[in-house]
């Protein structure tokens, strides 16, 4: 944790500099200051060591500790003196709070508390060549403080002209205020990371030899086996070994019923068992389990920056030395060419200083990206970095697997034609498909179950999308799979069936098998089509059997018989022509989700499909894809919200501070107050209906 990390400044800093030590891989949360280095050659000390080699204070991250109790010590004693100096502004001149001696031991201490927080990092900024806001801050209030110091001594007849303690003061203790109200309105952006944090059991009961003792999370290993009950929450992943429950997993997958899960069922870490008792063994390491990897994609989201922030990166990089340039310019003009007087010129040049925020422009895109991608999380949609919610909510076209993803994938044989009834027709299907995990595979192994004759089968081979083929101890070919696979040309079967089954090239059978369209694929394409997004159907089924499903869904284009091959070749047609969206489950379909802009697939899919994909959704239904198109939508909208803000307050505010309409207090107060819009603006998005 690195106190003192306030704009994009600051973050640029300590990566050119940690670069410069070796430490290439460094991911840091402009949001909350956390730093995390990926090298674990190297001591936390050390990495210390190095960060405040740049004046920033660092020590290891502890979620528990109060952050904040120095700052609001600053701030009220900030306060405590800068009250009567600003009060002094409404007395008469012979009152007390004019004596310049009394107002000099009032700002003394409150400038002072102002470099003890800002100086190091300011100064440190500037030796790195990337100075941050911190110098515009000290840069500002110091010139006050001087003025004043010299027009007391200078005009001790009229010194009550001259005195500007109160701005000095004041710019040091509304900064104070503003970083403080940041801090507690950053907190509220990564609310769902802490309340996911929060759902990890500390401790747990693990099972050795019959008896059951009380462990630590961390202490337990893959095989080991633990008791969960009622009422408690699943300590890590697992699998159940004995009893069943009912189980509450809406605090990972948003889905708000219980769901049944008995001998065998897996379960995942942070769920709640609200009825019945089981005992786990546990299937993963803690780092490992569904809720670390929900919690690390929504921590590590910043780092993957969408392409929308690199701009107002680019500018907040050269932000301060504009600034500085644009004050002296204030003042040169101001005083040498249109006559004002020395201590307006002085205090508009301090204005200008004072009211620019390049904070608002660093922390536009992170703030909206961490809210977004934490109420996704919350809703079991896993979003893996920051660019997917921009390209997801800029697709022109969303393709999508039919197998598993808009039908369930749980088939059953409306047909078997036999053509040759010499052949255990079923025994041989059932010994062929248990070697594939393909879901038509599976559904046809459930169906022929009972037929299972323990045929022994040799060099199997699965071709990917198109089907398998093996050989017996008399070396007979057996061959499973589409027409095209087979080489078929009798129209009469390659037109009324989807599967083949052939001995020695000889067609002996043939399955015409259906599958039940999922709940919700209507709506979701006829969501996409409203909205102008073109729908695909791209699938290796047969043309027959594809179009019947694109009637009765309304996706626009059907493309059908296609290998795993010819999806990529699609895939990469759509992208030269818009960004592309590809929704899939199935091993044929993880090469299409690496090659489309934005790969979706659920969870419980093959291994190959989940880690190809760019979002990985929990729940096993199609309103997830609806909900993570409209959360990615509305999160690339705050972030255009937050930019315009914060490039319209700096073009608008920078000119009115350099032509006297704004005085270096109400500056300070409103460039405090353009970050806390900035922030707002993004919790706001953890609330708003995002239907529209």
């Amino acid at each position: 944790m690195v106190k003192g990390i306030h704009c994009i400044n600051c973050v640029n800093g300590i990566k050119t500099h940690l670069q410069k030590k070796n430490l290439t891989k460094v991911h840091i949360e402009l949001s909350n200051g956390l730093v995390t280095v990926y090298d674990s050659s190297i001591e936390s000390d050390t990495i210390q060591g190095f960060i405040e080699e740049l004046g920033y204070t660092s020590k290891v991250y502890n979620p528990n500790e109060n952050e904040h109790s120095k700052l609001n010590y600053y701030l009220i004693i900030s306060s405590f003196l800068s009250i009567p100096l600003l009060a002094h502004m409404f007395v008469s001149k012979h009152n007390i709070l004019q004596n310049p001696f009394l107002q000099v031991a009032l700002a003394t201490p409150v400038l002072i508390i102002g470099y003890i927080h800002f100086f190091k990092s300011a100064y440190r900024s500037v030796l790195n060549l990337k100075p941050n806001m911190n110098v515009l801050i000290l840069m500002g209030a110091t010139a006050a403080y001087l003025y004043s110091i010299i027009g007391w001594l200078l005009n001790f007849n009229a010194v009550h002209h001259y005195l500007f303690f109160e701005t000095s003061a004041t710019i040091i203790t509304l900064v104070l205020l503003g970083n403080y109200f940041e801090k507690r309105a950053i907190n509220q952006t990564t609310t769902s990371l802490k309340s996911l944090q929060n759902l990890q059991s500390k401790t747990t009961f693990k099972e050795v030899n019959g008896e059951r003792i009380a462990c630590l999370i961390e202490e337990l290993n893959i095989g080991d086996v633990i008791a969960v009950n009622l009422g408690d929450s699943v300590p890590i992943d697992g699998e159940i070994i004995w009893g069943n429950c009912s189980i509450d997993e809406s605090m990972i997958t948003g889905e708000s019923s219980s769901v049944y899960r008995n001998v065998s069922d897996k379960v995942v870490g942070g769920t709640l068992i609200t009825e019945g008792s089981i005992k786990i063994r546990v299937s993963s390491k803690l780092n490992d389990t569904v809720l670390s990897t929900i919690i690390e994609l929504v921590r590590s989201a910043q780092e993957n920056k969408p392409q929308i922030q690199k701009l107002g990166d680019r500018i907040s990089n050269v932000f301060v030395p504009i600034v500085l340039l644009i004050g002296i310019v204030s003042f040169v003009l101001n005083y040498l060419v249109f006559g004002i007087v020395l201590q307006e010129s002085v205090l508009r040049a301090i204005a200008v200083l004072v009211i620019s925020c390049p904070c608002a422009m660093g922390l536009a895109t992170p703030t909206a990206v961490m809210v977004g991608v934490g109420r996704a999380a919350k809703n079991g949609i896993l979003i893996k970095g920051g660019a997917t919610l921009e390209l997801l909510s800029k697709i022109t076209t969303v393709v999508f697997d039919k197998t598993g993803t808009l039908t369930n994938g749980k088939f059953s044989v409306k047909e078997l034609y036999v053509l040759d009834e010499s052949y255990p027709i079923e025994a041989i299907i059932y010994g062929l498909e248990k070697h594939s995990n393909h879901p038509i595979a599976l559904s046809l192994c459930n169906e022929f179950n009972s037929f299972n004759q323990n045929l022994i089968f040799e060099d199997i081979k699965e071709i990917k999308g198109q089907g398998l083929e093996a050989l017996d101890k008399d070396q007979n070919l057996y061959k499973l799979g589409s027409a095209a696979y087979l080489n078929l040309v009798d129209e009469k079967y390659y037109e009324n069936y989807q599967l083949f089954l052939s001995v020695n090239h000889k067609l002996v059978a043939c399955i015409l098998i259906q599958d039940k369209v999922m709940n919700d694929a209507v709506t979701l394409i006829s969501f996409f089509n409203s909205n102008k997004i073109n729908t695909v159907l791209l699938s290796g089924d047969t043309q027959l059997k594809c179009n019947a499903i694109s009637k009765e869904l309304g996706i626009q284009k059907v493309y059908a018989a296609q290998s795993p091959e010819d999806k990529i070749d699609k895939i990469k047609q759509f992208t030269t022509k818009g960004k592309t969206a590809m929704f899939g489950d199935g091993v044929n379909d993880a090469p299409a989700l690496t090659q489309a802009t934005v790969g979706i697939s659920y969870t419980k899919a093959s291994e190959i499909a989940v880690k190809s994909a760019s979002i990985v959704l929990l729940n096993h239904n199609l309103k997830s894809v609806k909900m993570a198109y409209q959360i990615c939508k509305h999160t690339y909208r705050t972030i255009q919200q937050n930019l315009f803000w914060a490039f319209a307050y700096n073009i608008v505010a920078i000119p009115l501070a350099a032509s006297g309409y704004l005085n270096p207090i109400f500056a300070a107060f409103t460039m405090a107050l353009s970050d806390i819009v900035v922030i707002g603006n993004s919790i706001r998005l953890k609330y708003k209906n995002i239907e529209s």
